[in-house]
Parts: structure tokens; C-alpha cells; sequence
């Protein structure tokens, strides 16, 4: 190996290492949920894990994806980005169900409300039959006294498609 080869190496490694820091420097802000209309909470979450196999985990994903899709008001590609997820993330024949809830009732189907909840929480309720069954918990305020809302989701084992959405009791 050469001088010239290790100067080589160590001018290229630096420029990527550089490129790679203004990026995250540019990206972090997007990521952190910087945005003049909402409030920034980016210490809340220090770590987060998945597994796409799990079904409860594809439904924790689906609602944080599709909360932060109708929660970016300020975004024009948001709307096509929730349309998306749920034609991803839902069935055919949960699709149905959801649109014929948002012409009765002029409401989310997906959150069976108008407005956008700031937390959500999914928890498995038990599997039978090829389903299983997560629930939604969903929070509309900060404080002691926050309003929340639960919704039962069923999914199937095979494919992980969200299959049926009912407000839950």
C-alpha cells in the first residue's frame, strides 16, 4: 500500500464522513417534527424498535405513519400519503368499511373522528380463527385530564392486513 492510496482513502472517508453529518444536520430538524404550526417534542422518544412479522407491531405502524400523514396539515403530499398507507395497510374490504364510515359520518375512518389525536398506543387483545386483535388507544389532549378513545382493530395472521376497525367500549 502506498502513501498516496492511504492519503487517498483518509480525504475520501472524510468527505463522506462530512456529506453524512450535513445531512443529518439538514434531515434532523424534518425528523425531530420542526414545523411552525405544531409543537416540537423531540426528546420524547429516545429508541424505538419493530418487527414486520408481528402483527400488532404492523398495526402500531400503520397508526403512527398514518397519525403523522393527517397531523402534517402543512405538507401537500400528506393526504396522498395517508391515502397510501391505507391502501398498504388495510384490506379491500376494510377500505369499504372505512369509506362507507367517512360518507355517513363525515369523520376519519381510521381514527372515527374529525381532528387528530397527539398520542396513540396499540396493545395485542388475543388471536382466534387467522385474526388477531390489537387495540387502539387514542389521545386527543395533553394533561391529567386528556380525553382518549379506543379502537379495536382486527388483522389478519396470514398476510398482516388490518381486516375490521370498530370503536371499542
Amino acid at each position: 500500500m502506498t502513501h498516496m492510496s492511504v492519503r487517498g482513502r483518509k480525504t475520501l472517508l472524510t468527505a463522506a464522513a462530512l456529506t453524512a453529518g450535513l445531512t443529518l444536520a439538514a434531515v434532523t430538524p424534518a425528523l425531530a417534527g420542526a414545523s411552525a404550526s405544531h409543537t416540537t417534542r423531540a426528546g420524547a422518544v429516545s429508541s424505538a424498535q419493530g418487527d414486520p412479522r408481528n402483527v400488532t407491531q404492523h398495526v402500531a405502524d400503520f397508526y403512527g405513519a398514518y397519525i403523522d400523514a393527517v397531523w402534517a396539515t402543512d405538507d401537500p403530499t400528506a393526504a396522498a400519503g395517508a391515502k397510501a398507507l391505507r391502501g398498504f395497510y388495510l384490506s379491500a374490504a376494510a377500505q369499504k368499511q372505512v369509506a362507507a364510515f367517512e360518507k355517513k359520518e363525515h369523520a376519519d375512518g381510521i381514527l372515527f373522528a374529525q381532528n387528530v389525536p397527539v398520542k396513540w398506543k396499540v396493545t395485542y387483545t388475543g388471536s382466534g380463527m387467522g385474526h388477531a386483535t390489537s387495540r387502539v388507544t387514542l389521545t386527543w389532549s395533553d394533561g391529567p385530564h386528556a380525553q382518549v378513545s379506543r379502537i379495536d382493530v382486527q388483522s389478519d395472521l396470514k398476510t398482516l392486513k388490518i381486516t375490521g376497525l370498530k370503536p371499542a367500549g
